[in-house]
């Protein structure tokens, strides 16, 4: 671990800083090209890094470890704004995600291997068990191609403003308002009941789209593919996937914005 000190002033030249933060020269050169790192120049053109430099880095790093191209990365830490501490408690969440997903492959195949005996082709559903948990580590991001590139760096830039009690809260309201929907259904979708249920739909939906036509029409495409969300997905989704929730719902804010489905 770095200890600042004496050395929050200090200034490195490349080869230095390079060792300095274990990567290699020809990487910071890169991060440079692209905007990601932008270290002082001297009068003769060598590259001068600081400390706060360094805390750059690690941001740049921990992002592109955790899925994000490099292009994007610049967006995100533009948008973001946030300080060290920040950065690293959104970095921990997602790393603690990415840990789930792991532990849950490494716990099927054990479980395959355990029910394979000598001799004997494996249980079909077992290696399906196993194909679904690695998908799910390979393309943790399975969302994004729903979204456009400006809209998914919106979202990237908003991760440490949802915390997990947020999400706690949000996740709570949803399963109440489809039980709600559920509850009414047969109602006239004009009604005053049917629209109270269509404005807290509403107000969930901008909650999370901040009222950003780019990610609602993402967020569209990505509830109208449900056919092919990932197995485990669609099980996590299970309880607001009711169709006659559905038609009655979109129906309900048909009538609230004139014609216009959500």
């Amino acid at each position: 671990m770095i200890q600042k000190g004496s050395r929050v002033n200090k200034s490195y030249r490349v080869q230095e800083f390079a060792t300095l933060a274990g990567v290699t020269v020809r990487a910071l050169h890169h991060y440079d090209r692209l905007g990601l790192l932008k270290p002082r120049r001297t009068g003769s053109g060598y590259r001068l890094y600081s400390l706060q430099d360094l805390e750059r880095l690690e941001q740049v790093v921990a992002l592109k470890f955790l899925g994000i191209p490099l292009r994007q990365i610049k967006t995100v830490l533009h948008r973001n704004g946030v300080d060290l501490p920040d950065a690293l408690r959104r970095q921990l969440r997602a790393l603690e995600e990415k840990r789930q997903l792991l532990d849950r492959a490494i716990d099927a195949i054990r479980k395959a291997e355990a029910a394979i005996r000598p001799g004997q082709r494996p249980d079909s559903a077992l290696l399906q068990k196993i194909i679904e948990v690695i998908e799910m580590q390979t393309e943790p991001n399975w969302m994004k191609k729903y979204y456009s590139d400006e809209a998914w760096s919106k979202i990237q830039g908003r991760e440490q403003k949802w915390t997990p009690e947020l999400q706690e809260r949000v996740s709570r309201e949803w399963a109440e308002l489809i039980r709600d929907a559920e509850a009414a259904l047969g109602e006239d979708p004009a009604g005053a009941k049917a629209q109270a249920l269509a404005q807290r739909w509403t107000s969930l939906v901008e909650e999370f789209t901040q009222g950003d036509q780019e990610i609602t029409a993402s967020v569209r495409s990505l509830y109208e593919d449900r056919a092919n969300w990932p197995a485990d997905f669609q099980q996590q989704m299970a309880p607001f996937r009711n169709p006659q929730v559905w038609s009655f719902m979109q129906q309900a804010l048909a009538h609230r914005k004139g014609g216009e489905v959500a």
